[in-house]
């Protein structure tokens, strides 16, 4: 630690990002990446960019992105707010709607984030235990609070509840805003984006890195009543004028249209997460009902971090969580068919794995 760091720098656990690996060969299973390029549309806008055009500033105000975005959830512009990666609209999210008196709720296992931003904005917090097999059960979250996160599907669980258990919620939750982090929503689940045009106090938030392939270029949004967009757009502005840079914007634009591509690429990854369950239900694994694009499994006898190891001697690198109460369990990326099959013909090498 530097002298020079404030007592609140001093005590942050920073999160920490799955490893992007720096040598080729490797077969990255370990931080839910799309295995499929981004739309040839998005690809067309990229390779034809004119660079000349990069002297200038992006739009602050992103309006052709958050257009495309309105049109295609049958919003109004004024509904959408965009930044930098869902990250950076999560971020904003905590400093507009969760510095408040009473704590906020958010589950015990989720996105590791969420306890950082707290820490970082100095948010009290309360976890929720989650119910057998990791259900996520939102009447649990009926104490007073200051607001209320979590994501659907949760991470790194990969289950999802019900449109009609978050609409009950709200229901019963109408005084602090509900956070509802939609990045994995695409590979299964329903989205709360009907319920943000019925309710001033629920938040989505996607992104663009997951199911449109576009991790690279940062791109995340939220849709919502048009006062919980201000809000975002106060923290914005007072932050960051220009959070997307013009290549994201006109390449996010492209992927957003271009639904035939989405869908296509979207069922490929489903289809194959459900072959892989059922390939590592053979060899003695337990993986819970995923609606995402991974899978968060455990073997019967062979613990996580030993397979954790034996796949990254054999150059497959999946995620591992010493956190208690999930340190026996893997989360792995659904890549292509053909990294499924090679994920699975490495285990079958395993001296400890047998076909049930």
């Amino acid at each position: 630690m530097s002298k020079y760091w404030s007592d609140a720098i001093q005590r942050l656990t920073p999160y920490v990002p799955g490893e992007q690996p720096k040598e080729s060969g490797i077969t990255k299973l370990n931080t839910n990446e799309n295995p499929y390029p981004p739309s040839p549309l998005a690809s067309e806008v990229i390779n034809g960019f004119d660079t000349a055009r990069l002297r200038l500033y992006s739009d602050p105000d992103c309006t052709q992105l958050k257009d495309a975005l309105a049109e295609h959830f049958a919003v109004e512009r004024k509904n959408v707010f965009v930044g930098n990666g869902s990250d950076e609209v999560l971020a904003h999210t905590f400093a507009a709607f969760f510095q408040q008196d009473k704590p906020l709720l958010l589950p015990e296992f989720t996105y590791s984030f969420y306890p950082v931003y707290c820490n970082l904005f100095d948010i009290e917090f309360n976890l929720i235990p989650l119910r057998d097999e990791f259900v996520l059960n939102l009447e649990d979250y009926s104490e007073e609070n200051g607001g209320i996160i979590f994501a659907n599907p949760n991470a790194p669980t990969s289950r999802a509840v019900e449109l009609g258990e978050i609409e009950a919620l709200l229901q019963r939750n109408t005084e602090s805003v509900v956070v509802v982090d939609e990045a994995y929503v695409d590979f299964g689940a329903s989205s709360a984006v009907e319920l943000t045009k019925k309710y001033d106090n629920v938040l989505v938030i996607q992104t663009l890195s997951k199911s449109r392939s576009l991790a690279g270029m940062r791109v995340g949004f939220a849709i919502g009543h048009e006062d919980l967009i201000a809000g975002l757009e106060r923290v914005k502005n007072s932050f960051n004028s220009y959070p997307l840079d013009m290549l994201a914007i006109e390449s996010s634009v492209a992927a957003i249209k271009d639904v035939a591509y989405f869908e296509e690429t979207t069922q490929k990854i489903i289809e194959t997460r459900e072959w892989t369950a059922e390939r590592l239900a053979e060899f003695g694994f337990i993986s819970l009902p995923s609606k995402a694009n991974f899978l968060f499994t455990s073997h019967r006898f062979v613990e996580a971090a030993e397979l954790m190891g034996y796949l990254r001697t054999n150059k497959i690198l999946v995620r591992y969580f010493s956190k208690p109460g999930i340190d026996n369990y893997l989360r792995i990326t659904i890549g292509t068919q053909e990294e499924m099959e090679l994920l699975i013909t490495t285990l079958e090498k395993h001296p400890d794995l047998f076909k049930l």
